[in-house]
């Protein structure tokens, strides 16, 4: 009843830009913190960066000045707007949101918790 769609992934030269789009599809009546991640070959899952409801953000260092965390309330969807890409920002990219209020097909409130999309890949060319 409710999905997190990530897309925008792309293979881009190093010193590239790229925007990444995370959609709510569902009958969305509120979302709370969304977060993306990211997934290098070989490695951990890493948090990159997080926005709140208020729009207070954080990014991790790796990636702090180059990439800009942004959403639309209204259009319940969330941007990873991406500068001077370089072959370590390889990876699959995922986002999440830590809650997000839904109505049901029977107009009942429902609650989603820790609730990730299926990732974009990004492909950094050296």
């Amino acid at each position: 009843q409710v999905q997190l769609v990530e897309s925008g992934g792309d293979l881009v030269q190093a010193g590239g830009s790229l925007r990444l789009s995370c959609a709510a599809i569902g009958s969305i009546l509120n979302i709370n913190t969304i977060r993306w991640d990211r997934q290098a070959p070989g490695k951990q899952r890493e948090l990159i960066a997080t926005i709140t409801r208020g729009g207070s953000t954080n990014y991790a260092d790796s990636v702090k000045g180059r990439f800009t965390i942004s959403r639309d309330d209204a259009k319940k969807t969330a941007y990873l707007q991406m500068n001077r890409l370089k072959p370590e920002d390889t990876g699959v990219y995922y986002c999440n949101a830590d809650r997000i209020l839904f109505t049901d097909q029977g107009m009942n409130a429902k609650e989603a918790v820790d609730y990730w999309g299926e990732g974009t890949q990004v492909t950094v060319s050296s």
